[in-house]
């Protein structure tokens, strides 16, 4: 279900449909018009149309950087998947190595006996 949302940033009216709830929407217009005035008072004396295109172009910045760093944590599971595999499967390997050399030492145990036996004979 679409809300429709008013909100006022810098003075002018939007008008939004959205499937966010409307308090988030307002937080998102008060964070960004925070950060449209902080632009504008920095002393760049930029007017509000300047100011939001700085504001994007810093917000698209932190989106870019923010990708990039859950590409790295995507990559670095995908690493770390792999290593439980591999970890898996040589940890299958030994297990089935320890039980043919159990199984020799049954046999060696019972080589002695019958020739223990034998030399008892």
């Amino acid at each position: 279900m679409l809300n429709d949302v008013k909100v006022i940033i810098c003075g002018k009216e939007y008008k939004l449909k959205t499937s966010e709830s409307p308090n988030y929407v307002f937080a998102l217009a008060r964070a960004l018009e925070t950060k449209i005035n902080e632009n504008m008072n920095s002393g760049s004396g930029s007017s509000p149309y300047s100011a939001s295109i700085m504001v994007a172009l810093s917000t698209l910045d932190d989106l870019n950087k923010a990708n990039q760093h859950l590409d790295n944590i995507r990559n670095q599971t995908k690493e770390y998947v792999d290593e439980a595999g591999r970890a898996r499967i040589e940890r299958d390997a030994a297990l089935k190595e320890i039980e043919v050399l159990k199984s020799k030492i049954v046999q060696l145990e019972n080589m002695v006996k019958l020739k223990q036996l034998k030399d008892s004979i």
